[in-house]
């Protein structure tokens, strides 16, 4: 049998079901490492002698990459099992990071995003869909939590990928050498240590299996079936679209103001560009927390109304920015965006599990993977609707400090067209279903 086949992966009696969180938190906290990419902007612009902005194309063509990769390879993941497609995740991921190396020594900035950003991005993709099909396989019981997990580890990519790369070019950096080239390597190295013990690890629950004592039709509701549907008859019905929408309106309303946080905490309240990079750290680890707290907290509400408080919540506390701002209240502020930004990461970590109760587990991650697009999507749209807006303001003589405001109304808007959609969610029609 093949090592890397999906019936090799299939977990033998007696084995224990919290062993594949840490295997996918093993990938996921790697290819988080795009999320940290902003520390090699001034490095890689100094070796390869362009504007940061030509050297920021990596990461906007990885992240494009990740969407579009998880949907044309979707099937393939859920045909092959999540060890092979987690070694091609690795092969990708950490081979970009030498491409990229290469392309520093070379002074190529087109080897530069051809291997970070698309090479790479399709090991994003890949690596982004297969753990979380996995959990959502081994946790019917609570497939939020268990996707919560995972997806918390890619927002926490961040944390230990920035920081690392930091001290890394510290080390070997000197004089006019930034460092940037050992430290790929070393990150390659140390990365793909890490996502082929999360391939190793990680198995497949056997056909038929279920948590000891769990029962479905004791855990069912009008919106949880358990049935399934395939990805090609899936994307074809108006709930596909529709949680594609609410994915949409969720991620294009946050991402934006994350984008911004650094700048948008000085020009609101004066303060220097120290605390403003704090305040974004402390953003992104609500971030992270809010992936699997979130996620976690509906598996006891269910899905739609979670994203209802998402939806209505976030919507209160974005109307809501203006007025600290008037006041400076800076405390209020920081709550206030911290609880918006926690429900950004939940919408990442909450969709499996909602494409899980209305599709099924069959093709769940080829499904996830098409419709994840939505996130590339909204990767344009938020930041474009924000950057566009402020731009303008400022342009017609608005102070600074006051030019965000009508972003926050912008993103309210955003929100309430994601509530529409999720309000309009009704189960998938039984002739939908594959029939056995």
């Amino acid at each position: 049998m093949n090592f890397l086949s999906r019936d090799a992966t299939i977990a033998r009696p007696g084995f224990n079901r919290w062993l594949v969180p840490p295997a996918a938190i093993a990938v996921h906290m790697c290819i988080g490492q795009v999320y940290g990419f902003s520390v090699f902007n001034k490095p890689l612009s100094a070796e390869l002698g362009v504007a940061v902005s030509g050297v920021q194309w990596a990461y906007q063509i990885a992240l494009m990459m990740l969407g579009l990769s998880a949907a044309v390879f979707g099937k393939w993941v859920e045909r092959s099992g999540p060890r092979k497609t987690m070694v091609a995740s690795c092969l990708c991921f950490c081979g970009g990071l030498v491409l990229t190396a290469l392309g520093v020594e070379l002074k190529s900035l087109p080897l530069v995003l051809l291997g970070y950003g698309f090479v790479g991005g399709i090991g994003l993709g890949l690596g982004y869909i297969s753990p979380v099909s996995t959990l959502v396989k081994w946790f019917p019981d609570r497939p939020g939590m268990a996707t919560g997990m995972a997806i918390m580890g890619f927002g926490g990519g961040a944390l230990i990928g920035a920081p690392l790369a930091q001290e890394l070019m510290k080390h070997f950096g000197e004089g006019t050498d930034t460092g940037a080239i050992p430290t790929l390597l070393v990150m390659a190295a140390l990365y793909s240590v890490s996502m082929l013990v999360g391939a190793a690890m990680v198995r497949v629950p056997a056909e038929g299996w279920r948590p000891a004592g769990w029962t479905p039709s004791a855990h069912k509701s009008r919106l949880v079936t358990s049935a399934s549907v395939s990805v090609d008859t899936a994307w074809k019905t108006p709930q596909f679209w529709l949680l594609w929408t609410v994915l949409c309106m969720n991620v294009s309303a946050g991402i934006g103001v994350l984008g911004r946080a650094a700048d948008m905490c000085q020009d609101m309240f004066g303060v220097s560009a120290a605390i403003g990079a704090g305040f974004a750290g402390l953003l992104s680890l609500f971030n992270m927390g809010g992936r699997f707290v979130w996620s976690t907290v509906s598996d006891f509400t269910g899905r739609k109304l979670a994203y209802c408080i998402y939806f209505i919540l976030g919507a209160a506390l974005y109307s809501l920015l203006p007025w600290t701002q008037e006041t400076q209240s800076k405390t209020l502020f920081v709550i206030a965006t911290a609880i918006i930004i926690s429900m950004y990461g939940a919408g990442f970590s909450t969709i499996p599990a909602y494409l899980r109760d209305l599709f099924g587990t069959y093709q769940v991650g080829a499904i996830h993977g098409r419709l994840i697009t939505a996130w590339s999507m909204a990767a344009v749209i938020g930041p474009s609707l924000i950057n566009g807006l402020y731009d303008r303001r400022v342009a017609a003589g608005v102070p600074k400090a006051d030019a965000y405001n009508g972003t926050f109304y912008l993103m309210v808007g955003l929100l309430m067209v994601g509530l529409t959609a999720n309000l309009l969610v009704r189960p998938v029609h039984e002739r939908h279903h594959v029939k056995t």
